[in-house]
């Protein structure tokens, strides 16, 4: 199938789909500058081994060091801006060809762009909390702390380590992730937009639609299963696709 003739039945799968939700991975922001996890030469986990360096463990052994290792990435994260797909996805919700993505980025770049439903089932950056009495605080609180000194970032109330809102290897799974496994009872459609499909139990969510669209420049495990399948930019895909929807929106003449 050409490259055009997937466009255009990924648009019409969209438009006879009464039940439509996004997937989404680190493919779809690095348009917006933040590496990967598994690109060979450039994803972030060639680097550091995480299950080493952004585990629960890790930050019960050695607070500090685990700042020092991950907190520039995540601030990097925090100041990156959405890209075509993520205003797309928005824009699709917005005129309710999309029930919401479901995305397993921390970068906040869906909410950013507009998304109302979205769940965040590995957590954000928007917030943090201490691990011992659970106050919460805005994630720029901690940032100033390390950025001042404070290493590791400290609870003003019980001097307990503070900790971002995100699923750290170890930990249980976040209450997003429950959500949004009830929310996809019933999927029609499921658009994969930028995630190889490896890390569980999220990979296993494609199994409940009932038609699959994977958008992906590397394969997946459930590339046999999709209906459609694109091995291109997300931003590319996306922009082409509310073109044939005839859904083009002013955000994209940004890029």
């Amino acid at each position: 199938m050409q490259y055009s003739e997937k466009i255009s039945l990924i648009a019409r799968l969209i438009k006879e789909s009464t039940k439509t939700i996004a997937l989404t991975g680190a493919g779809i922001s690095t348009e917006s500058g933040i590496p990967d996890y598994r690109s060979p030469g450039t994803g972030l986990w060639e680097k550091h081994d995480p299950a080493k360096t952004a585990s629960l463990s890790a930050l019960r052994r050695d607070p500090a060091g685990f700042y020092s290792t991950n907190l520039k990435r995540w601030i990097e994260f925090n100041s990156a801006k959405p890209n075509i797909a993520h205003y797309a996805l928005a824009h699709l919700e917005k005129i309710n060809l999309l029930l919401g993505v479901i995305t397993q980025n921390i970068d906040s770049l869906h909410v950013r762009a507009g998304s109302t439903r979205v769940w965040e089932v590995h957590g954000h950056l928007r917030t943090c909390q201490c691990s011992e009495c659970r106050e919460r605080y805005p994630f720029e609180e901690l940032t100033k702390r390390f950025n001042e000194g404070e290493n590791p970032p400290l609870c003003s109330l019980c001097s307990g380590v503070l900790r971002p809102d995100v699923v750290l290897f170890e930990d249980k799974m976040s209450e997003a992730f429950y959500q949004a496994s009830q929310v996809i009872s019933g999927c029609q459609l499921m658009l994969v937009v930028g995630s190889s499909l490896t890390v569980y139990p999220v990979a296993g969510l494609p199994g409940v639609a009932r038609q699959l669209v994977i958008i992906n420049r590397t394969p997946t495990q459930w590339d046999e299963e999709a209906t459609v399948l694109v091995n291109e930019s997300a931003g590319k895909v996306m922009r082409d696709v509310l073109a044939e929807l005839g859904a083009e929106i002013p955000e994209l003449n940004k890029f």
